[in-house]
């Protein structure tokens, strides 16, 4: 694994305002940075990415039961009451998943470790299918790179033939997101695209403009009828929105499924610990409260964070509230406190590896049951942020 210099291309901001990647800069820095790239030999990817990130999606799958059997893990959670038994149903049902992404700490030596499991409402999602594609047939076609380079990417296709196996030919499906929040609307928007190539028949509705009916079914602001949905809008959330009480009745089938707040959650990480403790690719992990004290396996995930760990709290998005901690001292922390009332779990630091200065975090995208592509994002600092930087990859041949 290493970090490559490339000349960007003179023309990528045109080609990503024609096709609607609008939020390629922010803030007046860029988002999108292809003025290196990240490259990976095929082994790695194969043997270090793709199959570990399969591996412990299952066993992020298999956690369900065991939470889910447990009213003190369901409590550790965070998880309302009054959800439970829907959450419980959704799984029962096996209510089938779209996607998901797996973030992980990899230097290119030594198994990858998983930092946290973006399971419901990932983003980036576009940049990782369609941009960085065309940016390296655009690097091959004019020499930049070699013939025969590669990239770790069937995300695409997969979410196409994803789509193609939940649902028959011509099936309503509405692709709904916060009003306003143009990085949120290109993700919906990216799907539906993929959808429709799927011969699925999408619709866009902004979620404030969702309404329930006489009936107690969801329709949008034509009025349709919402059969249905895909939110880009966190469980967390929407279980806690007064309408939370509207769902289970509503007959409306909603992509990523209810069973997905359970995996969504960094709580599921002490889960994890606890039940394949000494995994190869897990961190030890323990729900902050048990740091002072507590059984054999909790006391060595303890010690082995007795140099460094990280807090996290249960809900948070692009490293909000997240602090490290060395020595007993908080060393560095991110700007945005949004989640500091949350419950907080510990993690064992892994430290990202430095590449001219930047740290890169691989996001592993799963779609159905199965690691299919790579996005990489790094930051000048040790927690990857809102604003952090989308890097390319490849495989050299």
């Amino acid at each position: 694994m290493k970090r490559i210099a490339l000349a960007e291309r003179p023309d990528w901001k045109r080609k990503a305002d024609e096709l609607g990647f609008r939020f390629h800069t922010m803030h007046g820095a860029p988002y999108w940075d292809e003025t290196s790239a990240y490259a990976f030999t095929l082994e790695q990817i194969e043997r270090d990415v793709e199959a570990p990130a399969t591996d412990l999606h299952a066993l992020c799958l298999d956690a369900v039961d065991a939470i889910l059997a447990s009213e003190a893990l369901l409590d550790r959670l965070a998880i309302p009451e009054a959800a439970r038994d829907m959450i419980a149903a959704s799984w029962a049902a096996r209510e089938p998943s779209l996607y998901g992404r797996l973030d992980l700490a990899y230097s290119g030596d030594g198994p990858a470790k998983l930092l946290e499991y973006n399971a419901d409402t990932p983003t980036s999602l576009y940049e990782t299918g369609s941009f960085q594609w065309l940016w390296l047939e655009d690097q091959i076609a004019t020499g930049a790179l070699p013939a025969g380079t590669d990239q770790f990417n069937a995300v695409h296709e997969a979410m196409a033939e994803r789509f193609k196996t939940l649902f028959p030919k011509g099936h309503d499906i509405h692709f709904a997101s916060v009003a306003g929040v143009e990085e949120d609307f290109a993700t919906v928007e990216y799907m539906a695209w993929i959808a429709n190539e799927a011969g699925l028949t999408p619709h866009y509705v902004a979620l404030d403009a969702i309404g329930v009916t006489g009936a107690g079914q969801f329709a949008d602001a034509e009025a349709r009828v919402i059969g249905t949905l895909f939110k880009l809008y966190p469980w967390e959330d929407m279980l806690r929105d007064d309408f939370a009480a509207a769902i289970p009745a509503s007959r409306c089938r909603i992509i990523e499924p209810a069973w997905k707040a359970l995996l969504s959650n960094k709580g599921l990480l002490p889960v994890l610990w606890r039940r394949h403790e000494g995994h190869p690719n897990l961190l030890p992990a323990l729900f902050a409260d048990e740091m002072a004290g507590g059984d054999p396996l909790v006391a060595r995930a303890r010690d082995a964070m007795t140099g460094a760990h990280v807090l996290k709290p249960l809900f948070s998005r692009e490293g909000a509230s997240v602090s490290i901690v060395e020595g007993g001292v908080v060393t560095e922390q991110s700007a945005d406190r949004a989640y500091d009332a949350h419950p907080m779990i510990a993690q064992a630091y892994a430290p990202l590896p430095a590449f001219d200065g930047a740290r890169p975090v691989l996001g592993a995208w799963i779609v159905g049951e199965a690691c299919v592509g790579l996005g990489v994002r790094e930051d000048a600092g040790r927690i990857t942020q809102d604003l952090s930087r989308f890097k390319p990859h490849v495989i050299l041949p």
